[in-house]
């Protein structure tokens, strides 16, 4: 099992995401609120603000304050490493 960092020592499964998006669109924040109200919701984030949405395949959705591109490039590095 390979770790993705994101960020301020979290370490997520790299092989259970199944999406790294920004925070900002409408449909994005629906999914935000609620796993947050089913108990879902993961902030890692540590009180910055929300830069990446990482959707798993575990139903979890985490929050991340590094940037999607940088955590999109840590996740493929992670992949690479794998093969």
């Amino acid at each position: 099992m390979k770790l993705l960092n994101i960020g301020f020592g979290s370490m997520i499964s790299a092989g259970r995401i199944l999406a790294i998006m920004e925070p900002a669109s409408a449909p994005i924040k629906r999914v935000v609120q609620e796993a947050k109200e089913r108990g879902m919701l993961i902030d890692a984030s540590y009180g910055r603000s929300t830069r990446s949405v990482i959707l798993m395949d575990t139903d979890h959705v985490i929050l991340s304050a590094q940037e999607p591109e940088t955590l999109a490039q840590r996740w493929e590095q992670t992949r690479e490493e794998v093969q």
